[in-house]
């Protein structure tokens, strides 16, 4: 019970820093679990998904063969799909999970391949 208490202060805590940051920018968010991982682009002010993608796709998962790999991939695609409705700046929300392995490959991979942030 104490970690799963520590991660939803550490998810809160980084959310409230991150309120500061958000004017007129949307939210990636990313969700991780032992074998997938998804991330979606989120407009706060309508509270709308804009723009998801999913470990879980058929066209990843014919391409998955690391964890790590994977990660990467996810963001090429996301960054992709933000870029074709036409998002560029945007603000990480890694949630209760460190900037660390996965999460940093894919953060770093949504740079590389056109958003800001």
């Amino acid at each position: 019970m104490k970690k799963l208490n520590n991660l939803k202060k550490r998810g809160l805590r980084n959310r409230k820093k991150l309120k500061s940051v958000s004017t007129n920018r949307y939210r990636v968010s990313v969700f991780k679990s032992l074998k997938n991982i998804s991330a979606q682009i989120i407009d706060d002010k309508e509270k709308k998904t804009i723009v998801s993608a999913s470990s879980i796709e058929k066209e990843i998962k014919a391409n998955k063969k690391k964890k790590s790999e994977t990660s990467i991939l996810m963001g090429e695609i996301l960054a992709k799909r933000a870029v074709e409705k036409k998002i560029t700046k945007v603000y990480f929300d890694r949630g209760p999970y460190k900037y660390h392995g996965r999460i940093k490959m894919f953060a770093e991979s949504l740079r590389k391949n056109g958003l800001e942030f």
